[in-house]
């Protein structure tokens, strides 16, 4: 069974940062597209990056200029570095792998395994 952890969460001041990690386990790791989405309270999940086997990486307008989404394939690890972080950046953040069917998939239907999900608050 395919497993997804985030962890890299937390508290932090408006300007700072953050790197959010994603563990996968289960299954080849190089197969899957990555992405990261992002759910604050009374809204709906929402696109924030997503990044393809070999390194191809698609961004949120909101978050193109200050995140950054990568992956260590040899160590099945995806990661979201967050700059610049703004009050409106607070959310749960999730991490999500796509076996094979869709390219660069934004939508969340366009996923098959997310993980638990991990708070980030941005403080003004």
């Amino acid at each position: 069974q395919v497993q997804l952890v985030e962890s890299g969460g937390g508290l932090v001041q408006a300007g700072g940062s953050l790197r959010l990690s994603c563990a996968v386990s289960g299954r080849t790791f190089s197969s899957l597209f990555m992405g990261w989405f992002r759910q604050a309270p009374g809204k709906e999940r929402e696109f924030v990056a997503v990044i393809s086997r070999s390194g191809i990486t698609k961004y949120a307008d909101s978050v193109k200029a200050r995140f950054t989404i990568s992956r260590d394939n040899a160590r099945n690890t995806a990661y979201l570095q967050m700059d610049s972080l703004k009050p409106e950046d607070t959310a749960v953040y999730y991490c999500a792998g796509e076996a094979g069917l869709y390219t660069f998939p934004t939508n969340p239907d366009g996923y098959d395994y997310w993980g638990q999900g991990t708070q980030v608050t941005v403080s003004s």
